[in-house]
């Protein structure tokens, strides 16, 4: 779960976007089985920058 976080509040930062917005796709990430702080953070700003 520390990885979650941690992705979280990078893309938080480094977007600004909606920290709940951003938690629930992190948190689907990790319970598809990402595990990697760094891959997280990633894919996160990579489903960001679609939207």
């Amino acid at each position: 779960m520390e990885a979650q976080k941690t992705a979280v509040d990078a893309i938080v930062v480094l977007t600004g976007c909606d920290r709940d917005a951003v938690a629930a796709f992190i948190r689907r990430m990790y319970l598809a089985g990402v595990r990697d702080p760094k891959r997280l953070t990633f894919k996160g700003l990579q489903e960001l920058t679609r939207g």
